[in-house]
């Protein structure tokens, strides 16, 4: 099967079968809510300036599709919102863009219609470590500010034609780092990332890990909807709930490199929750898939959905500027209670607004 025709099926799964594996960790954080707020509403600046580009709030919608003439309309409708809201975005991965030509503008129609948004490129490890030149290619494609290698073992291994390829991986992202002009992120796509892997990432000159936790879409699950190997199938949905739920990441990660909060982010209090507990913007792709497929307009009424919600939350928080989010108390109950004692964070700090 063509990697076109593979995106093709990822759109008609996510968009008619239940995809999501569940618990983020964000359940367990309480933002604490003041009566009686600081600041006026309309005086809180949700502003922040994500490597040299300025985000109307700390949010972009995540690396969604491309790769298929069904996906330049979903990702035209999502740039042209996301330049007229004032976010950013990540296309899919490229590598149908530089497989098959013709379907090369499903990824440089991102550009074109968002000229001035904070664009990121996107190509998986095991291309990378078979070809440096893919990096190139895939940045001149969409004339990214930043590139993601993403990397999504869990999906390729319940792939029929998943690439297993991991070898030198950290010696080719040093490589990609030392040699490539603009930020390189280190993007997991649903099973999360760990401090111990984070380090290791800071230490081959990655500028940003996008942990992909566990809790959002379950690409394992969208594999198993795939599958026509009935092993394949039974054991992509066995591995439904395999990962690290985002929050669990954030606070792991946190303290090593920025962290972009991808995982199960459903709205405005679930990326005010990711920021205060250390992450630097958060992102979200299934939410928006069925209103790109509608319209910009759809598209641009869900990130006001998401922008409002974040406001308010702040407002509620009595916080003025995005980053008095990270000192404010918080409340953190179950699981992630016990993550945090389990990786010995000091609760009383983390809780009290040392973050």
């Amino acid at each position: 099967m063509k990697t076109s025709d593979r995106k093709l099926d990822h759109i008609r799964i996510c968009l008619t079968e239940e995809v999501e594996s569940g618990y983020t960790g964000l359940e367990d954080v309480m933002l604490i809510h003041e009566a009686i707020p600081s600041t006026d509403f309309e005086k809180i600046d949700t502003n922040i300036c994500f490597f040299e580009k300025k985000l109307s709030f700390p949010f972009l919608i995540a690396s969604m599709t491309g790769g298929h003439l069904v996906a330049k309309e979903i990702n035209e409708n999502l740039a042209t919102a996301v330049e007229e809201m004032g976010i950013g975005m990540g296309v899919g991965s490229q590598r149908a863009g530089i497989e098959e030509k013709e379907v090369e503008e499903t990824f440089s129609i991102v550009r074109e219609r968002a000229p001035k948004a904070f664009i990121y490129a996107n190509i998986g490890l095991p291309q990378v470590i078979k070809d440096l030149e893919v990096v190139d290619r895939a940045i001149e494609m969409v004339e990214a500010d930043a590139i993601a290698i993403h990397l999504n073992y869990l999906q390729e291994a319940v792939m029929r034609e998943g690439d297993l390829t991991v070898e030198k991986g950290f010696s080719v992202i040093e490589e990609v780092c030392k040699t490539t002009k603009i930020p390189v992120i280190a993007k997991e796509t649903g099973a999360g990332i760990s401090r111990e892997v984070a380090l290791k990432l800071k230490e081959v000159g990655i500028s940003a890990v996008d942990v992909g936790g566990k809790g959002g879409t379950s690409f394992s699950l969208v594999e198993a909807y795939r599958n026509e190997d009935e092993t394949l199938k039974a054991v992509g949905f066995d591995f439904l709930n395999w990962g690290i739920p985002t929050a669990f990441c954030i606070v792991d990660c946190a303290s090593t490199l920025p962290v972009i909060a991808t995982g199960g982010i459903r709205n405005g209090i679930d990326v005010a929750k990711s920021i205060a507990i250390g992450a630097i913007v958060a992102s979200s792709a299934l939410p928006f898939l069925a209103p790109a497929k509608n319209s910009v307009d759809a598209v641009k009424r869900q990130i006001r959905r998401f922008m409002k919600g974040f406001k308010t939350a702040m407002f509620l928080c009595g916080t003025k500027k995005v980053q008095e989010l990270r000192e404010r108390p918080v409340f953190v109950t179950g699981n992630l209670l016990q993550w945090l004692i389990f990786r010995k964070i000091n609760l009383d700090e983390f809780c009290r607004g040392g973050r």
